[in-house]
């Protein structure tokens, strides 16, 4: 056996590990879970969920008058929006002036198989108003279809095509959603078929709308998107691709989605009745601002403020009043105004809960049978009448001039008492009171007349905040009167 002498080595061999060593330590040292992440690859969830996207074109009956009809993709973002159509718009020449009765193309979007026998998910803006509706399948296989049942609330729509083994999306769990997750989105943009985008979540529960939380990304949505999936990197879809926020009319960065269990709940209504029941107690809200919530002794800036009680509603049998602070709903806490439509929306009418309002200091609990959803009714303005002449007082000092109020009047504005606002300068108007306020309550003590008013207001620190409940014709509000610092 050969036998090597190191000794003599040892010397070089220590100064060259040494040299390794110090080389070692000036490179820079990646964190293992960065060396792990990588830019996401799209390609197997393209070819898991694409088959189940398709391309809805919608017809309607032509015109007997007019040469030409307006660009669809472009009425789709005005009629969405809100936005009128312009007069000079360009429009699309049609071969002939139409004959009635004739079907011409309407629009186009997107939408997702529900179900394997041919349930289909979109947005309700997508069918609004077509006589006709072509689902086309990625295989190029076209199907008229029925609409089961649209949703404008919602914006949720649910048509149906008579073919059996489709190949139905995975619905994934909203709740587990999280900002910064990456998503995807395929539709049919511009009318261009199988269009696959991508980007992140932005937020979550972005509120727009009275009844949904929106999910907002920065994925590219543009008109003939809407009604399409967005999905996670699981390939399970997590929303509807609904709006975009443009001042344009392309993209730009943010797009809204319908959460995926909000249009689900939707669609089982749909599917079952053709249309949605929601529940309803009658009543107009506004936000808790953090000034008001502190100088009621709410603590933080949370619920929902009752503005306004519909005459024999649910609130108003249930004893809800104006100014009251809803704070929870059916045992669950109102974080914002924007909840409570959608707790009261998603409760079956008939139902009995609980409802917890904070009223001048104190909680109280109030049974309330809910109702269904009716069209809204305009609002009534309250009756001029002529009010006793203004009585001077400790309210002067505030820049407010204040009167009785008349019998006509507390029955108009479903009140027992108050005091009219007749003139307001100074503090008074730097908060916000205006001529012909009805004021109803000062720092949470009820007013009945101009004498308790002045006794309720001669009580009062006038070094703190003062918090004045109002009326403003049919619509209750706080107003925070703050001190004049020196």
């Amino acid at each position: 056996m050969l036998e090597l002498n190191l000794k003599p080595l040892r010397p070089y061999l220590a100064a060259g590990l040494m040299a390794v060593a110090a080389t070692t330590a000036l490179l820079p040292v990646t964190p293992a879970w960065a060396q792990s992440r990588t830019l996401p690859d799209f390609t197997d969830l393209v070819d898991q969920v694409g088959p189940s996207v398709v391309n809805i074109r919608t017809l309607e009956k032509a015109k007997a008058a007019g040469s030409g009809g307006v660009d669809e993709q472009m009425l789709e973002f005005f009629k969405r929006f809100g936005i009128p159509v312009p007069p000079n718009m360009p429009r699309t020449p049609r071969p002939d002036q139409g004959q009635p009765d004739e079907e011409q193309p309407r629009g186009v979007g997107s939408g997702f198989i529900l179900t394997t026998d041919g349930f289909v998910m979109t947005n309700a803006h997508v069918v609004e108003g077509a006589d006709e509706v072509i689902v086309t399948l990625t295989d190029k296989r076209e199907f008229k279809a029925k609409i089961i049942g649209a949703d404008k609330r919602s914006d949720v729509a649910v048509v149906k095509i008579e073919a059996t083994g489709l190949p139905a999306v995975k619905i994934g769990d909203i709740s587990r959603l999280r900002v910064g997750e990456w998503v995807m989105a395929i539709g049919s943009p511009f009318g261009l078929e199988n269009t696959v985008t991508a980007g992140i979540v932005s937020a979550k529960q972005r509120d727009t709308g009275d009844y949904l939380p929106f999910i907002q990304t920065d994925v590219a949505i543009n008109p003939g998107n809407s009604g399409g999936p967005l999905l996670n990197m699981r390939g399970e879809v997590v929303g509807i691709n609904s709006q975009i926020y443009s001042r344009s009319g392309g993209f730009q960065g943010i797009s809204f989605s319908i959460p995926i269990d909000e249009a689900t709940r939707v669609a089982e209504q749909l599917r079952v009745n053709g249309k949605v029941t929601r529940g309803r107690i009658g009543v107009q809200i506004d936000q808790v601002t953090k000034d008001v919530a502190e100088s009621i002794g709410l603590g933080k800036n949370q619920g929902a403020l009752v503005r306004g009680v519909e005459t024999g509603a649910p609130a108003e049998k249930a004893g809800i009043e104006a100014g009251d602070i809803i704070t929870k709903f059916d045992g669950k806490a109102i974080d914002k105004a924007s909840d409570l439509p959608r707790m009261v929306g998603n409760i079956k009418p008939g139902t009995k809960v609980t409802i917890t309002v904070f009223r001048r200091g104190t909680t109280k609990d109030l049974p309330v049978t809910i109702a269904e959803v009716e069209a809204d009714k305009p609002s009534r303005p309250v009756a001029q009448s002529k009010a006793k002449p203004p009585v001077p007082g400790p309210a002067q000092a505030l820049g407010l001039s204040v009167s009785e109020i008349t019998d006509e009047q507390k029955k108009e504005l479903n009140v027992k008492g108050g005091v009219k606002v007749d003139a307001v300068d100074g503090t008074a108007a730097r908060a916000g009171l205006r001529e012909g306020d009805v004021i109803v309550s000062i720092a949470n003590v009820e007013v009945a007349g101009v004498k308790s008013f002045e006794a309720a207001l001669a009580k009062i620190d006038k070094s703190k905040n003062i918090t004045v409940l109002v009326r403003r014709g049919e619509l209750a509000q706080f107003v925070v009167i703050k001190p004049v610092r020196g």
